[in-house]
């Protein structure tokens, strides 16, 4: 019947349609590779990359808001770091399952040369550095008072940091795509979990001033 034959392809349809933007995504990400390696068309700025690799890791940032939370000596101070904390966590929580989920293989023309990585970094999608310099920057805008100049600073890094993904290899360009919608999703999250001395005293009461 009509209906028959539309159901089966439909399927077909779908399948055919997947297919040809999953290789589209390869095409391109594999073009953009430009510092995948040494020997590359913009090998000699893969240093450069790495920095940025290093920029939107995420045990600097876990270790730089413990350091600042631990000086800090105001209540806004510590309420502020503390759900960076928060956010923090949950971004390597969410990352981590969704890898561990799909578990899509890195680029071939990708280097295992990365800074500080575990088990699940073997996969790449999606890109957790995406996901965080997404969520950090949003962070920052909405909780630092910063001049337009900074402001603008902080979602190029974050853009910069993605786009540096893609060019080292790390990823693909959906990977880094899908991190940056699910960076911006989080902080939804992080708002509406906000904690603060009233709903969650026993959390900065470990973090009391001096």
């Amino acid at each position: 019947s009509p209906d028959e034959a539309r159901m089966d392809l439909n399927p077909s349809f779908l399948g055919i349609a997947l297919r040809s933007l999953l290789a589209i995504d390869l095409w391109l990400s594999k073009k953009l590779g430009v510092c995948a390696a040494e020997g590359a068309a913009w090998g000699s700025v893969r240093p450069l990359m790495m920095l940025l690799e290093v920029s939107g890791h995420g045990i600097p940032w876990l270790l730089g808001t413990l350091y600042c939370l631990a000086r800090s000596d105001s209540w806004a101070g510590r309420e502020v770091l503390m759900n960076l904390l928060f956010t923090l966590l949950l971004d390597l929580l969410l990352v981590a399952v969704i890898k561990g989920l799909v578990r899509r293989r890195r680029p071939a023309h990708n280097q295992m040369d990365m800074f500080f990585t575990l088990s699940v970094d073997r996969y790449s999608f999606p890109s957790g550095h995406a996901t965080r310099a997404a969520l950090v920057s949003r962070f920052i805008l909405n909780h630092l008072v910063l001049a337009i100049p900074l402001r603008v600073l902080a979602v190029l890094w974050a853009l910069v940091v993605g786009l540096s993904r893609v060019l080292l290899g790390r990823h693909n360009v959906t990977d880094v795509a899908f991190g940056f919608l699910l960076g911006y999703l989080q902080y939804s999250i992080v708002d509406y979990c906000w904690l603060s001395p009233h709903n969650a005293p026993v959390l900065f009461a470990l973090w009391s001033p001096p």
